[in-house]
């Protein structure tokens, strides 16, 4: 197997995965741009150490970043070429796993994707598969068992390079500011072969819950079972935190852990509503939850800020990175109403950046008399003593600084982008929403 992981078409198609998600440096300091020029002066070098067994991974640096709670999550970043390495290595023995895998675990999978996921867990409910068995593991990467891994990966992988080439990768010291800290268990997030290991991991839950016959959907360490009855989804509860607890030896969250009703319960940003709709009693249809609202409204206000240094094309440009990206995700629930509110306080929000730019009185004097104030008006206006924000929503900036004229600027709002966006291809079961009407209660 390690001559397959290092044939050149492998490596080349490894090194343009990663020149491709860009990523930041590791210990080493080597950026992406320079992996080229390395890998052609120790290409030789490097194959002689992996073939021998001599070659040694360097330490992950370790970077927390925010999450949405307040709390930080510990990303590992491997240096580029160990990257390289381990997408080699990934897309090798991926081959081999991916036959067993099962139908309803979506999670980095080719052909697979979150969308498909929330669409079966829709299907469950509106089947009837009302109690939600929603099961949260705790810090699942950090908690992976190295030895019940490793023992996975030797049924398929009978090369034992290969294999002691992933246990020091597995095994890999990471540097957490300044400080190097051994790891005995647990798979870094940031490293290529995480998705791939934990899905490994993650299939020996699926086997168990295709043997006792459940409705499940997993995307990654995301998985939830859907049952009829209450005392039915208690007992499969009961029974798959055994399981993982004795078999896998991985630690389950018990507060964000429990029983849901379709109208209490996420999965991948999205939430169920009644739709409401004459003869579809007991029916659901998807909605962003409230999370995902408030994550989006996050990053729309730091591209929006009046402080933030950028020009209005700067910040035209980004927004429309964003919005784009999250329709694209969210296109398949009911957000027709939620968009006309949320584009009416971004239009708000880029005003108030203008009249912020313009600073001085005398400047807003002469800008407004250009956009069409009277000049008794624009003088009044200029020397306001209004908050920014409160000006923004007046009526004098709304009926000068118009949709029109932003839109020339480069805005596009979100409801324009919505109906551009291509209908959801069939292999996701639907080409259009599931239902049109609007609904009366939003998460």
């Amino acid at each position: 197997m390690v001559e397959q992981v290092l044939n050149r078409s492998n490596i080349t198609r490894a090194y343009r995965h990663v020149l491709q998600n860009k990523g930041s440096a590791g210990v080493d300091g080597m950026s992406v741009k320079e992996l080229y020029a390395y890998l052609n002066k120790n290409r030789e070098q490097i194959e002689s150490e992996i073939r021998g067994g001599k070659y040694l991974p360097q330490p992950i640096l370790g970077v927390e970043i925010p999450k949405s709670n307040g709390k930080k999550r510990l990303l590992g970043i491997p240096t580029v070429l160990d990257r390289l390495l381990q997408q080699a290595v990934g897309q090798v023995i991926a081959i081999k796993f991916e036959m067993e895998f099962e139908d309803y675990s979506y999670g980095f999978r080719p052909n697979r994707n979150a969308q498909q996921a929330v669409l079966k867990a829709q299907e469950y409910i509106n089947s009837g598969y009302q109690h939600i068995v929603d099961i949260d593991l705790e810090n699942f990467f950090d908690e992976v068992d190295h030895c019940i891994l490793l023992q996975l990966l030797y049924r398929k992988i009978k090369c034992p390079i290969t294999l002691r080439l992933i246990r020091k990768w597995m095994r890999a010291p990471i540097l957490i500011k300044g400080k190097l800290t051994k790891r005995r268990k647990g798979v870094p997030q940031g490293s290529p072969l995480s998705p791939l290991l934990s899905n490994i991991m993650l299939n020996e839950l699926d086997k168990e819950m295709e043997k006792q016959g459940l409705r499940y959907v997993r995307y990654a360490d995301d998985f939830s079972i859907y049952a009829k009855t209450e005392r039915e989804a208690r007992k499969t509860g009961n029974n798959i935190f055994l399981f993982l607890r004795d078999k896998l030896k991985l630690p389950i969250n018990t507060e964000k852990s429990g029983i849901r009703r379709p109208v209490n319960f996420t999965i991948l940003g999205f939430g169920f509503v009644p739709t409401y709709v004459k003869g579809e009693k007991g029916k659901y249809q998807l909605v962003v939850s409230a999370k995902a609202w408030e994550t989006l409204k996050q990053k729309i206000k730091t591209i929006t800020r009046k402080t933030t240094p950028a020009t209005f094309d700067e910040r035209v440009q980004k927004l429309k990175e964003v919005q784009r990206g999250w329709l694209q995700y969210f296109r398949m629930a009911s957000i027709y109403g939620k968009l006309k509110d949320l584009d009416g306080w971004i239009r708000n929000r880029l005003r108030y950046c203008i009249w912020h730019h313009w600073k001085k009185p005398e400047r807003k004097r002469k800008n407004l008399i250009r956009l069409g104030v009277d000049q008794d008006h624009a003088y009044a206006w200029s020397r306001t003593r209004m908050g920014g924000w409160a000006v923004a929503q007046s009526p004098i900036l709304i009926t000068t600084i118009t949709l029109e004229r932003l839109r020339k600027r480069g805005y596009e709002d979100m409801l324009t982008l919505y109906q551009k966006i291509a209908p959801l291809p069939s292999s996701f079961g639907i080409n259009e929403p599931l239902y049109t009407r609007p609904v009366r209660t939003v998460v």
